[in-house]
């Protein structure tokens, strides 16, 4: 089972007991946060829920593992034989989160698309530039 949610701005697939790291969350370390903005669904039996926007009744839980700072990445700005050089760097904060639970809620599922489906003959206009005898 796995869903997708958006957080932080970013959409994001998960499953359960996965370890993800998102924007900074308010919150202490060991702390249990859910997540309402569920997008998508996918069940263990092949049934996928999906959201308009988002999937009614459908929650995500984790537990918040840690806060930290990403590795610094540098940002330098010039402009050839002008003397101009600007040199910036920065540090992205993120809490990590590991997830501990996947609720579909009760809400319709979409099954799986059969391969009956593809195999139905189309019902197509005949061709003009066919001569029929």
């Amino acid at each position: 089972m796995y869903a997708i949610i958006a957080v932080g701005g970013k959409q994001l697939k998960v499953h359960e007991g996965d370890t993800i790291r998102v924007e900074r969350l308010p919150g202490e370390v060991g702390e249990a946060i859910t997540f309402d903005e569920v997008l998508l669904v996918n069940n263990n039996d092949g049934s996928l829920t999906l959201g308009e926007p988002t999937v009614e009744g459908a929650t995500v839980t984790g537990d918040i593992v840690g806060h930290g700072r990403a590795k610094k990445i540098t940002i330098f700005k010039h402009k050839r034989r002008k003397n101009y050089r600007r040199k910036q760097g920065h540090r992205q904060d993120y809490t990590s989160l590991k997830i501990t639970g996947i609720d579909a809620g009760a809400s319709k599922t979409k099954p799986p698309e059969s391969s009956a489906k593809a195999s139905e003959p189309k019902d197509s206009a005949p061709d003009p530039l066919v001569a029929e005898d």
